[in-house]
């Protein structure tokens, strides 16, 4: 039997955070919430609520005025500290918008808490274990907010002197590591509105139990967490080579919603995948997945859309670019699914992509994705490749300067 302390996570950009707190909220349960409006100054409030006792605010002023700071210097010991307590049976932690689940899992997991009287150096995972991640969100604002390009810095939220993520990647990544949702849905939100966004969560968190709240409904936060399935992450952590679809998400289209699966067994010729990518950008709730690109033949690529933001980075070595000792320190679920396609002359290279439609032509997406691959001609001179300009040597934050897809461009042409 696991004795270690329940926690359960709230995050929300916006939406009913305060009423799940409140409904989960009993006999020893405990919740904590930081305030990190003012981090980037050094200063952040701490706030402890317990059933039936005010609640307790401390302020707390760090050396140095960041997320991870905050984490590391008081919220992880606080998590550890808390545990020991007799009284308290589970912790809820509300999360600052400017937190992200994911972050706060992996560290939960794997930052190392020293100097706790009583107890033995190591992750906060010793003593407490993730029961739920309950995201909130707001029916009427959520979709806009994943679909556009503000950056946190736009909405007042500076959580670091380096921080570019945007709001949309913050929201997305929100809801797809929820084991549960909590949609705030008033009257301004037609039929249509919302069914369009249950196809989006439907999608981006598949099988998790959604709760719909209306003005003046009573949530039952509890029984929320209760419905959550048994297969559902609790905090666990993936990689890029993980598999793609998680859950058993729909595969048919709804309110113009559709999930594409774009696989190729051929790499991208670098220029004409630059020249592409900007088609999961428009239209798109979030794409994702690794990428091989012939002028980096050892190294495979992450690509991560949220709406109108881009991010491309290393997902490390293909296995054929590794050394049998480099293998041998390799998952053995990513070796097995990796044998499944493996190609004599290639090995495991290969291109798998997931991409989350609300307003785009998947066949567009599918045609302008294969228009960037290599071409049988050249794939005949792989020598070449080596030479070609790869724009993705130093990897990208942000899309670079927006342009249509040459398949748009035809369109245009052709209609004109």
């Amino acid at each position: 039997m696991d004795g270690r302390t329940p926690l359960v996570l709230v995050s929300g950009w916006t939406g009913a955070m305060d009423d799940v707190v409140t409904s989960l909220l009993g006999p020893g349960t405990v919740a904590v919430r930081h305030d990190l409006s003012r981090v980037y100054e050094g200063v952040v409030r701490r706030t402890l609520y317990a059933d039936g006792d005010a609640p307790r605010e401390t302020i707390l002023e760090l050396a140095h005025g960041c997320v991870s700071c905050t984490l590391r210097e008081d919220l992880l010991p606080l998590l550890r500290t808390l545990s020991t307590r007799s009284s308290v049976q589970r912790i809820v932690l509300a999360m600052d918008p400017a937190l992200e689940p994911e972050a706060l899992c992996w560290a939960i997991e794997n930052v190392v808490v020293a100097g706790i009287v009583g107890q033995v150096d190591g992750s906060a995972s010793r003593d407490v274990r993730i029961e739920a991640v309950i995201d909130c969100l707001d029916a009427a604002t959520w979709l806009a907010d994943a679909t556009g390009d503000d950056a946190l810095a736009d909405r007042g939220i500076v959580a670091s002197g380096d921080d570019d993520r945007t709001v949309a990647q913050v929201v997305v990544g929100q809801v797809d590591y929820a084991d549960a949702l909590v949609v705030t849905a008033g009257p301004e939100v037609d039929a249509w509105e919302r069914a369009k966004l249950a196809a989006v969560l439907e999608r981006l968190a598949p099988g998790a139990p959604i709760a719909w709240v209306g003005p003046g409904d009573k949530l039952d936060a509890d029984a929320l967490v209760a419905a959550v399935p048994l297969g559902a992450r609790r905090g666990a952590i993936t990689d890029a080579h993980s598999p793609l679809l998680r859950g058993e998400p729909p595969l048919t289209a709804d309110c113009g919603v559709t999930l594409v699966e774009f696989s190729a067994t051929r790499p991208f010729h670098p220029e004409r995948l630059h020249e592409a990518i900007d088609v999961l950008l428009d239209g798109v709730v979030t794409a994702r997945g690794r990428a091989w690109v012939a002028t980096q033949p050892d190294e495979a690529l992450w690509i991560e859309s949220a709406g109108g933001g881009l991010r491309v980075a290393s997902a490390g070595k293909w296995l054929a670019a590794m050394t049998p000792e480099e293998q041998d320190g390799v998952d053995t679920s990513r070796r097995a699914m990796a044998a499944l396609r493996w190609n004599d002359d290639f090995g495991d290279r290969d291109t798998s992509l997931v991409v989350l439609v609300h307003a785009a032509d998947p066949s567009e997406i599918d045609r302008t994705l294969q228009w960037a691959l290599v071409s049988d001609g050249e794939m005949t001179d792989r020598q070449a490749w080596a030479e070609w300009n790869d724009p993705f040597g130093q990897w990208h934050e942000d899309p670079c300067e927006t342009t249509e897809s040459p398949y748009s461009e035809q369109k245009k042409e052709a209609q004109e």
